[in-house]
């Protein structure tokens, strides 16, 4: 159950230093963060309860998986022949914007590795080697090897995701990356290496759906971490000076606030503290 780049196919890296005005260029585009989705990734990250109540659900799941007792984000796969196995997390979400990382390792991903949301219908099991997430139409996932988008898929087709793919090239995807549902929007995105690969899924107002995987590898370990939400509630005007501040001065001078010459108050309340 290999993962193979077949011959002559360019790889697309956004970690490479090449593919740095390719980031630039999106950045233009319609692959920026929205500003609520930029507000929620520059908050403190979730305490590890939150973390646990929104992990992966051993009650709803395939019989091939369990959430290991020693690590609750992460889930392990039994070696079964011939089976596709999915698991759903604990909370479905109905509104609000919501973030949640993946981490899993490429050499474990096999031919069929697919992440997004579901229903609390879709199907967690199958025969054979297939993309389970996706083939329904109570799933939307995303392949990670074929970089295709799959939503029931017997009857639509396929799309490429990320879309400024040519068709002669293959996006790499690491080990982690974020997964980004907005239920008031009703849209499904992806994060990786920290660009915003842009909407993946139109289409998802008015459904409760929960962050879910299928896989095929044996042994494989999945992690998902709960990284934090928003309600549909409009932004603050506190929060939003507070992010104009913490973005002007960027990510490498956030820990110099301490010594601005502002009030203490001031400063803890920049700091998330």
């Amino acid at each position: 159950m290999g993962q193979k780049v077949p011959g002559g196919i360019k790889t697309v890296d956004m970690k490479d230093p090449a593919y740095r005005p390719l980031k630039q260029e999106l950045q233009k585009l319609d692959y920026s963060k929205p500003p609520r989705l930029d507000l929620l990734l520059d908050m403190p990250p979730a305490s590890q309860e939150v973390q646990l109540q929104h992990s992966w659900n051993n009650h709803d799941c395939s019989p091939n998986v369990f959430v290991k007792d020693d690590n609750q984000l992460v889930f392990h796969r039994h070696p079964v022949a011939q089976s596709t196995d999915a698991i759903r997390g604990r909370v479905g979400f109905t509104c609000g914007l919501h973030v949640w990382e993946i981490t899993w390792v490429m050499r474990e991903r096999g031919t069929h590795a697919v992440v997004g949301v579901a229903t609390a219908e879709a199907p967690l099991y199958c025969v054979g080697y297939t993309t389970l997430i996706g083939n329904n139409g109570e799933s939307w996932g995303w392949d990670l090897g074929r970089n295709k988008l799959y939503h029931d898929s017997k009857n639509q087709p396929s799309r490429t995701y990320p879309a400024f793919l040519e068709v002669n090239e293959t996006f790499i995807v690491p080990d982690s990356f974020l997964v980004v549902l907005d239920m008031d929007e009703g849209t499904l995105s992806y994060i990786v290496d920290g660009q915003y690969m842009g909407v993946a899924f139109h289409g998802l107002k008015g459904k409760k759906l929960y962050p879910v995987v299928s896989a095929v590898w044996g042994h494989c370990e999945i992690q998902m971490r709960y990284v934090n939400g928003l309600d549909p509630e409009p932004l603050p005007l506190l929060d939003l000076c507070r992010q104009s501040v913490r973005r002007a001065l960027g990510k490498e001078k956030v820990n110099d606030i301490q010594a601005l010459p502002l009030p203490a108050s001031l400063k803890s309340y920049l700091l998330y503290q």
